[in-house]
């Protein structure tokens, strides 16, 4: 089945639109932009650069994508955006382009972004990621598979947040949260597991007590960071969750997230 293009909608010349592609009055698809099939763009949104959407995504009304970058550094290179297949995003949501050439910013498969989130530069956020509400993504940020960031949160440029963690609604991220983890306020403060986001995905009760394992090494043994990981690394039953944790711990360039703030009785030099 052909795309269905309302006449009210403009896709200009040299815009690629798969089968049974749905483009609704007064939305605007710039002509580098790529649809697959089953894609559906709604009444005023607007495509613009070097942008994919992948299969039977939902672009909502007034969603802005591939946008140029708010980047002042940017000066007119080629770049791009990935939006993954069976993707929401919703009204208002920008996500702008990227800024360096041949540099993208990347959106999972199964993404739900909610309204008036922003995805800056250089972002790649992860498949089955859900961005509530107003949640704000500075420049250069990763965020992992399955992640959850609650409403109204501001993320800073360059911080990383682990795969199956959960950030609390309204919170100020300003260093990597590590995976498996729920938290969140202002200042930011780790709570322990997400215990539940773990039973959800179905994560096996020995893999629970693995993680719990070593959240406890990492974060409530008292340890330095470097003792804690050292420690992490020698168990002989080492999951690939807890590797990954390891990894994501030592690739920090930005630091990681508190137990509780440093200088506070019983924060662990771990965390710091």
């Amino acid at each position: 089945m052909m795309a269905n293009v309302h006449p009210q909608a403009i896709v200009e010349p040299g815009a690629k639109l798969g089968a049974n592609v749905t483009v609704e009055p007064f939305a605007i698809v710039k002509s580098g932009v790529c649809l697959h099939d089953g894609v559906t763009i709604k009444s005023h949104a607007y495509l613009d650069g070097n942008t994919i959407i992948g299969a039977n995504t939902i672009i909502y009304p007034g969603a802005s994508i591939g946008t140029k970058t708010q980047d002042l550094k940017y000066r007119g290179e080629t770049t791009y955006v990935n939006v993954g297949a069976n993707c929401e995003i919703r009204e208002f949501v920008t996500i702008n382009s990227s800024c360096g050439e041949g540099s993208s910013v990347d959106v999972g498969e199964g993404t739900l972004i909610m309204a008036y989130c922003h995805v800056a530069h250089n972002c790649s956020v992860g498949k089955q990621v859900v961005m509530a509400n107003a949640v704000s993504l500075a420049g250069h940020v990763v965020v992992e598979d399955f992640a959850i960031i609650g409403g109204m949160t501001g993320v800073h440029q360059g911080v990383r947040i682990g795969t199956c963690a959960m950030v609390g609604g309204i919170s100020r991220v300003t260093h990597d949260v590590p995976p498996y983890t729920i938290g969140g306020g202002i200042p930011y403060r780790i709570g322990g597991l997400n215990t539940v986001g773990l039973q959800r995905r179905r994560f096996s009760l020995e893999k629970r007590l693995l993680l719990k394992k070593a959240f406890d090494t990492f974060y409530r043994s008292g340890l330095t960071l470097k003792e804690a990981l050292a420690i992490m690394e020698k168990e002989e039953n080492l999951s690939e969750e807890v590797a990954h944790w390891i990894k994501f711990c030592k690739e920090s360039k930005r630091g990681l997230i508190s137990l509780i703030e440093p200088g506070e009785e019983g924060a662990s030099a771990a965390a710091v």
